[in-house]
């Protein structure tokens, strides 16, 4: 089957070279000439483990390819994906649509056949009418079909997440676009993957309510760790104490400083918007936005307070940028309010983050990045552990203590036993512990 996906970011290229991996004849376009540029010499966007290679064998098998002409990507396609970003609108937390609808407007003019036409984008309900009503006042003879096709990629997963899915959401009010989306995604019937197959709306909305139960999840235990630093109490113990129930689930019960990344902030407050537009208050998903903002900043605070109550002159190591390991996306990440609470505080930050420290140069002022984590750490007062990478679970403690002049670890991530900190002569403070 021949695809054409508008938009070459992360959704756009992880899900291009995957429907490529599974056989299919793909073709990226965006509006980015020195992206396609890039992608034409094999270098990657974004940071994605595995995603290179991945590209490059299907770049060679001629099953992928990058261009900036939409009538070269759209000819002969059976399906064209809009796949372009959808960020917070300024000003009022919106969904800003207008990469979406500019998306409808310029393929209509190529459409020839019978096209499906999917929003990969996440979207607001009814995204999916007004990119029909767009397509058809431009072409009204046009034979065009509009679904839905929600992405659930993890970052740092995402290409695991696309081949063994925990599910695939179809929103289809054509039998027709029900038919090509099924062949689509045929090769994964192997896997027994589900198909959910809903109305369009039903579906755009299947991806906002994920992502805020999910961002409910992670503020909710976050207070629970706060709890249970009052009444003396193991907030891990409790995470896999409820985890266990089947009803509730261990994933999203990890304490820590907060959700960050490109999708719960935007889709939580998003999903807030539209609610309100239609009447129908979301105080749960209210209430969780305003707990994950509080706790970024309340993060730096419990750092000055495990230094002593006071880190004006101090020089403070940062372990980890990115809101989570396996990404180099700094975008509304934990790290971003801590360092700045911190800095105005009057320390001095020097970080380590194993792909995220040129994103973090756009966003952070007057911070110094190390080479590794023990360079971080010669000579601060304190380590504080932010991001969990895999990098960052087996250092040699005994050379942080070291390299520490202070023997100071805060770890947001509760990647370490406080009894081994302790005994390697560490004063050590955990969340929620």
């Amino acid at each position: 089957m021949r695809v054409a996906m508008i938009g070459a970011g992360y959704v756009g290229l992880v899900s291009g070279a995957c429907f490529a991996d599974f056989g299919h004849v793909v073709t990226l376009v965006d509006v980015d000439a020195g992206r396609i540029e890039r992608l034409k010499m094999g270098e990657m966007p974004i940071y994605e483990p595995g995603l290179e290679d991945l590209v490059a064998a299907n770049v060679r098998a001629g099953r992928l390819a990058f261009t900036t002409d939409l009538a070269e990507a759209m000819a002969g396609a059976e399906a064209v994906f809009i796949a372009v970003g959808t960020p917070s609108r300024r000003g009022d937390g919106h969904a800003d649509l207008s990469f979406v609808h500019a998306a409808a407007r310029d393929l209509a003019a190529n459409l020839a056949g019978f096209t499906v036409v999917v929003t990969k984008s996440t979207v607001p309900v009814g995204t999916g009418d007004e990119v029909e009503r767009i397509i058809r006042e431009a072409r009204p003879d046009a034979d065009v079909a509009v679904a839905s096709n929600p992405e659930f990629l993890r970052e740092g997963a995402a290409i695991g997440d696309f081949k063994r899915p925990d599910r695939i959401v179809l929103g289809i009010e054509d039998p027709r676009a029900e038919a090509t989306l099924r062949e689509l995604y045929r090769p994964l019937f192997l896997n027994e993957a589900p198909i959910l197959v809903t109305r369009r709306r039903t579906a755009e909305l299947i991806k906002y309510a994920a992502n805020a139960f999910l961002a409910t999840k992670i503020a909710f235990i976050n207070e629970m760790a706060d709890l249970c630093e009052k009444v003396g109490a193991n907030v891990q113990e409790v995470a896999r104490g409820i985890g266990l129930d089947n009803r509730i689930g261990a994933k999203f019960l990890n304490a820590g400083p907060g959700y960050g990344g490109s999708c719960f902030p935007k889709d939580t407050r998003a999903l807030i918007q539209t609610a309100e537009d239609h009447g129908v208050p979301l105080r749960i998903v209210e209430a969780a936005v305003k707990a994950n903002d509080l706790r970024k900043r309340a993060m730096g605070r419990k750092v000055i307070q495990a230094c002593g109550g006071d880190v004006r002159g101090l020089t403070l190591a940062i372990l980890g940028l990115t809101f989570k390991p396996g990404t180099d996306d700094m975008r509304e990440a934990p790290s971003i309010a801590i360092i700045q609470a911190l800095q105005d505080a009057g320390a001095r930050i020097v970080a380590h983050d194993p792909a995220g420290m040129e994103q973090a140069r756009h966003v952070l002022a007057d911070v110094t990045y190390a080479a590794d984590p023990y360079a971080a750490l010669d000579g601060a007062d304190a380590m504080v552990l932010v991001t969990e990478w895999d990098q960052f679970r087996a250092l040699d403690l005994a050379r942080v203590r070291r390299l520490l002049r202070q023997p100071v670890v805060v770890d947001l991530r509760n990647i370490y036993r406080p009894e081994e900190m302790a005994r390697h002569g560490f004063r050590y403070t955990g969340v929620g512990r």
